[in-house]
């Protein structure tokens, strides 16, 4: 991904002492968008699950074509980045996302399973762009200290958008009277289709209300003038991000704490979103809380609230805290709790696990964080590095499905705790990064 040459501070900005609250404004709002679309998912899972009569691996497909469409699309999203700028890479990315949720309508009407998966694909393509173009585009609007709490802040409106999507969805989506399977063998295979048809049907008006919406904030953004200075392609403006003296030889994979940032990206969605993926489920376990799917999906939403408060309370710790020190405690409670669900039963095994979702949330920002310090011309291609990391939401979920149809839902979240321990070891290392410039960045051959 080429990245445009960096002017000199005195005509960009570089060095800003303030945030720009408009700009973060509009961000913030695509932020909340993309949490809703990625938190439907949990919810489109079960109901999937029982309409195509599909095992765990086989439904965890939803997840592996939605987030491997990320590692797919992030360096073409960079390159469009670089080309066209923050702003009409966001626009793009609406556009690309509303084509992908009108798919849904004819995947309902057909009742296939495979244009399903089509329509998340170019779904998650639009989302690319704008998590590619969003997550610098925040990081470079105020003063460099601050980074970490402005993105925390953004990423708690995406919370926001994943703690509303459980109610909404599983309100329009789950319910209505399912039939038996022995009982749906029974019928002719144009029965069989009619009826898979019908039970599909309940997807179709949430995700033409979401195209149509997605259409608005496109419109609306194009139409919108920016500052100048925060539409340049890829700048990064953020105080000390770049030294004038840097080589031109320079490239990402001398960044060994990028590199780091990236596989922690890698096990962090894949951590949350096998958690999440498998609530609904979970919580209708006979020996969990045997909840139906409208009620578990409920629960399921205050899994995500948990990391919106999170990421709110976050974002005030974040300016008295190192990030790294914030990060490794958070991985660190984050992981005993899946083990106490993993090893009880009933409420308590259902209350660790939605607990985790408060500590899952300066995670994401902190990383990304700590991935981007100080590459300055770098940012984009380590922005784009960081978002084809979000492939772990597509492996790991697929690998705990599998897991799953063998040893049961509960004893899989065996994986999201090794992805803790790297995340929390992680977090402790880089605990004195931003207050240490002379500490990283090492070469990896030292």
């Amino acid at each position: 991904m080429a990245v445009s040459s960096v002017a000199t501070s005195s005509s960009t900005g570089s060095g800003r002492t303030t945030t720009d609250y408009r700009a973060m404004t509009i961000a913030t709002v695509l932020f909340f968008m993309w949490g809703f679309l990625t938190c439907l998912n949990d919810i489109l899972i079960p109901r999937l699950k029982g309409i195509f009569e599909l095992n765990y691996a086989q439904v965890m497909m939803v997840q592996f074509c939605f987030f491997s469409s990320y590692f797919v699309f992030a360096q073409p999203a960079g390159w469009l980045v670089d080309w066209r700028g923050y702003k009409q890479t966001m626009v793009i990315g609406l556009l690309v996302m509303a084509a992908g949720a009108m798919l849904f309508l004819p995947a309902a009407s057909l009742a296939s399973f495979g244009i399903f998966l089509t329509a998340l694909v170019i779904l998650a393509a639009g989302m690319t762009c704008l998590q590619v173009a969003a997550n610098p585009y925040v990081t470079s609007l105020g003063p460099e200290n601050t980074a970490a709490s402005r993105l925390n802040f953004s990423q708690g409106f995406n919370s926001l958008g994943t703690t509303i999507a459980p109610f909404v969805g599983g309100a329009l989506i789950l319910g209505g009277i399912q039939i038996a399977p022995e009982k749906l063998h029974s019928l002719s295979a144009a029965l069989q289709q009619a009826y898979r048809a019908q039970q599909a049907s309940s997807v179709r008006l949430p995700y033409l209300g979401i195209a149509l919406t997605l259409g608005f904030l496109a419109v609306a953004l194009a139409l919108l003038k920016m500052p100048p200075m925060v539409t340049h392609p890829t700048q990064d403006f953020r105080a000390g991000a770049h030294d004038q003296t840097e080589s031109v030889h320079d490239t990402i994979w001398h960044h060994p704490w990028l590199l780091m940032a990236a596989a922690g990206i890698f096990l962090y969605v894949g951590a949350e979103v096998s958690i999440g993926s498998f609530l609904v489920n979970y919580f209708g376990l006979p020996q969990i809380m045997s909840l139906s799917p409208q009620t578990a999906a409920k629960f399921v939403g205050l899994y995500w609230g948990g990391a919106m408060i999170g990421r709110f309370i976050g974002s005030a710790v974040l300016q008295r805290v190192s990030t790294g020190l914030v990060l490794g405690c958070a991985a660190v409670v984050a992981g005993l709790l899946v083990v106490t669900s993993m090893l009880t039963h009933g409420p308590t095994a259902m209350w660790a696990i939605i607990a985790v979702g408060l500590f899952n949330s300066v995670m994401f920002p902190n990383i990304f964080t700590i991935g981007l310090w100080n590459l300055g011309p770098l940012t984009s291609k380590g922005s784009g590095l960081l978002v084809m990391s979000i492939l772990g939401g597509a492996l790991l979920p697929l690998l705990e499905g599998h897991v799953a149809d063998r040893i049961g839902v509960q004893h899989a979240f065996f994986i999201p705790v090794l992805c803790y321990v790297f995340i929390a070891c992680f977090g402790f290392a880089a605990r004195n990064l931003m207050v240490r410039p002379e500490l990283p960045v090492l070469d990896l051959g030292a």
